[in-house]
C-alpha cells in the first residue's frame, strides 16, 4: 500500500467513527488508528529512501561516466605517447588524442545530462505523489473542520496556548486543589 491509500484509510476510519452525542467529537478505535499511523510512518521513510536511492543511482552513473571518460583519456594519452616516438605521425597522434579527449568529454557530458534528466523525472514523480498526499490530507482536514463547524459551534483553540495540553482539556484544569 502507498501513502495515499494509508491516508484514505485514516480518513474512512474517522468518517465512519461514531459521533459523541451533543459534540463534534467522534469515538475512534484507538488501536486501529494507531496501527494505521504506525504503518504510515513506516511508509514515509520508504518513499524518502527511494528518493535517496535515485540520487545515489545518479551519483553512481556520474561516477561511472567519469571513470569511463578517464579511461578513454588515458588510452588516448598512451596511444599519443606511442605515436610521438615516430616523427612522421606526431601530428596525427595529437589530432587523434584530441579527438578521443573531446569524444570522452562529450560522452561524459551526455551521460551526465541523461542521468540528471532521469533523476529529474523520478523526483518530479515523487513531487506529484507528495502533492497528491498533501491534497488528500488537506481535504480530510477541511472535511473534519466542516463537520466540526456544522454539528456544534466550538470555541476556537489557539495552538500556541494549548501546546502543553495532552488532550481536549488542560491538565491544570483537571487537578483538584490540595486540602
Amino acid at each position: 500500500m502507498d501513502l495515499i491509500e494509508r491516508i484514505e484509510e485514516l480518513q474512512v476510519l474517522i468518517e465512519e467513527a461514531k459521533a459523541v452525542p451533543l459534540s463534534s467529537s467522534a469515538v475512534i478505535n484507538r488501536e486501529e488508528f494507531l496501527e494505521l499511523l504506525a504503518q504510515l510512518k513506516q511508509e514515509v521513510p520508504d518513499e524518502i529512501r527511494q528518493a535517496r536511492w535515485m540520487s545515489r543511482d545518479r551519483d553512481e552513473l556520474l561516477g561511472r561516466a567519469r571513470k569511463e571518460a578517464e579511461r578513454i583519456i588515458a588510452e588516448g594519452r598512451e596511444q599519443r605517447d606511442r605515436l610521438l616516438s615516430r616523427t612522421e605521425i606526431v601530428h596525427a597522434a595529437e589530432r587523434e588524442a584530441e579527438r578521443l579527449t573531446d569524444k570522452a568529454k562529450e560522452r561524459s557530458a551526455k551521460m551526465r545530462l541523461e542521468a540528471e534528466d532521469y533523476i529529474d523525472q523520478k523526483l518530479a514523480g515523487f513531487e506529484i505523489l507528495l502533492s497528491k498526499t498533501i491534497a488528500t490530507v488537506e481535504r480530510g482536514r477541511a472535511q473534519l473542520q466542516g463537520e466540526k463547524h456544522s454539528s456544534v459551534q466550538m470555541p476556537a483553540i489557539d495552538p500556541a496556548q494549548s501546546s502543553n495540553a495532552s488532550g481536549p482539556f488542560d491538565a491544570a484544569e483537571l487537578e483538584e486543589p490540595a486540602v
